[in-house]
């Protein structure tokens, strides 16, 4: 059977893109520094909206809004890892046969998952699951403090207080298992 995606033209999706072998190549400023750019740049050609986003070690969770009449966010994904890519100084140290035939350079699985949006209730759960992200993975001990994710915006928008917890995280994860399925 072969997966189809979701290409509604206008709608806003959850993804989750990850490096190979779950490498921590986002283990750095520099490096998620070459991300943003990679992804300002894209911005700059194929507009989209950011509504959330953490960047963790070895994966990416981000919620967008794409234009009115556009459902293309494969290419946007495409481009981004390409730029973020070519800006890398370093060759993993293996390189599979195949990607070795397509000159790929092994820095992100090759595939992504995305998810639609439905309703402002699945919106504000991705949204909570993305910023929990960092301390469900033992980053660290508040979602605050992780540097990498677009939660201070949301404390200075007043969408959530300084004193924001997620919840509970066996909640928020339940509630994102419960929609994927």
């Amino acid at each position: 059977m072969r997966y189809r995606r979701d290409h509604t033209p206008g709608a806003t999706y959850f993804f989750t893109v990850v490096t190979e072998r779950r490498r921590p190549i986002f283990n750095s400023a520099a490096a998620v520094q070459h991300l943003r750019n990679a992804f300002r740049a894209e911005l700059a050609v194929r507009p989209f909206g950011i509504f959330a986003v953490a960047v963790l070690p070895d994966h990416i969770h981000t919620i967008w809004t794409l234009p009115e009449g556009d459902g293309d966010y494969s290419t946007r994904w495409r481009r981004i890892k390409s730029r973020f890519t070519a800006s890398l100084d370093w060759t993993p140290a293996k390189v599979s046969p195949s990607r070795e035939r397509k000159g790929e350079r092994a820095v992100w699985q090759r595939r992504f998952w995305e998810h639609r949006i439905r309703d402002e209730g699945e919106l504000a759960a991705y949204a909570d699951y993305i910023h929990w992200n960092p301390v469900k993975h033992g980053l660290v001990s508040e979602p605050q403090d992780w540097p990498y994710s677009s939660f201070g915006r949301f404390v200075r928008d007043g969408v959530y207080g300084v004193d924001w917890d997620g919840g509970k995280a066996e909640a928020i994860a339940a509630k994102v298992v419960e929609m994927r399925t």
